[in-house]
C-alpha cells in the first residue's frame, strides 16, 4: 500500500501530460529538502523545468514539420565570406517581427554563397519563436502541386500550404518550369500576398525570372505580389560553400 500514492500521482501526470513533472518531482523535493526550500519554491521549480521541456518539445516539433533538409543556425555563418550580405538585416529578420508583419524575404545570388543556409537560419529562428514554418524547393513544390491537381486534392494542399506563417522555397531559377507549374507556383504566392509570409531563394536576378516563368507577364504579375513588402538579402560573392570546403581541408597550424 505504500506505493499507492505514487502510483496515483504517476498516473495522473500522465493524464496531465506532465512527463518532465513525472521525471523530476521526486529528485528535485529531495534537493529541496535538502536546502531547506518551501514548498511554494518547490513548485516553481518544477513548473520551470516543466515550461522550459515543453517549449523545447514544441521547438523540436515545430523543426520536425518544417522539413528543412538540414538544420543549420546563423551562428554558424561566416559573414565575412559574403561581404555584400547585410548581416545587420539578416538579424534583424531573426528576431522575426517581418512575418508577424506578413513581410517576404528574397535571398539573391549566385551558386554556393549560402542563401540556403541563411534560409534555414531564418527558418530556425522562426520555429524558436513559435511560427509554423515550411521548406521546400521551388521544383519539388511545383512536382507536389501538379500531383495534387492530378489526384484532385490542389484545394487541400493550397490550405495545407496557406496555414504556413513562414514558407520557405529554396533554389527558385534552377530549373525552368512549364506553363502548368509556373502557373501553379504563381498561385501559392498569390494566396499568400499579405496573408503569410514567403522566404524565396534565387540564383537569378529579378530581370532573369521571365526564363523561369516563361511570361513576362506572370513574371511581373508575381513581382508586383513579392516585393510589394519585401527585405532583399543581395548574396553575389565567391561561393561560400567552396570557402568553407578548403577552410576543412587546410591543414590546421600548430
Amino acid at each position: 500500500m505504500t506505493d499507492t500514492p505514487q502510483l496515483l500521482l504517476s498516473h495522473h501526470l500522465k493524464a496531465l501530460r506532465l512527463p518532465t513533472f513525472l521525471r523530476e518531482y521526486d529528485k528535485l523535493a529531495r534537493q529541496c529538502a535538502a536546502e531547506g526550500v518551501d514548498h511554494v519554491r518547490y513548485l516553481v521549480r518544477l513548473t520551470e523545468l516543466e515550461l522550459i521541456d515543453r517549449e523545447r518539445r514544441m521547438v523540436e516539433r515545430r523543426i520536425r514539420l518544417a522539413k528543412f533538409p538540414a538544420v543549420k543556425s546563423l551562428d554558424s555563418f561566416d559573414f565575412k565570406a559574403i561581404p555584400s550580405l547585410n548581416k545587420m538585416m539578416v538579424l534583424e529578420l531573426a528576431r522575426c517581427e517581418y512575418v508577424e508583419r506578413r513581410e517576404n524575404v528574397i535571398a539573391l545570388g549566385n551558386s554556393g554563397t549560402g542563401k540556403t543556409h541563411i534560409a534555414l537560419g531564418l527558418g530556425l529562428a522562426a520555429c524558436q519563436k513559435g511560427l509554423s514554418v515550411g521548406f521546400t524547393t521551388a521544383a519539388a513544390l511545383v512536382h507536389e502541386l501538379m500531383e495534387a491537381r492530378d489526384e484532385k486534392r490542389l484545394l487541400r494542399f493550397q490550405k495545407q500550404l496557406a496555414k504556413y506563417k513562414l514558407l520557405i522555397i529554396d533554389e527558385l531559377g534552377f530549373v525552368p518550369l512549364s506553363k502548368t507549374g509556373a502557373e501553379l507556383l504563381f498561385e501559392v504566392f498569390s494566396q499568400r500576398y499579405e496573408r503569410g509570409s514567403t522566404l524565396l531563394t534565387s540564383n537569378l536576378p529579378f530581370d532573369e525570372w521571365t526564363e523561369v516563368f516563361g511570361s513576362e507577364r506572370l513574371t511581373g504579375a508575381l513581382l508586383d505580389r513579392l516585393t510589394h513588402h519585401v527585405h532583399i538579402l543581395e548574396m553575389n560573392g565567391d561561393s561560400y560553400r567552396l570557402n568553407q570546403s578548403q577552410k576543412r581541408q587546410t591543414p590546421q597550424k600548430t
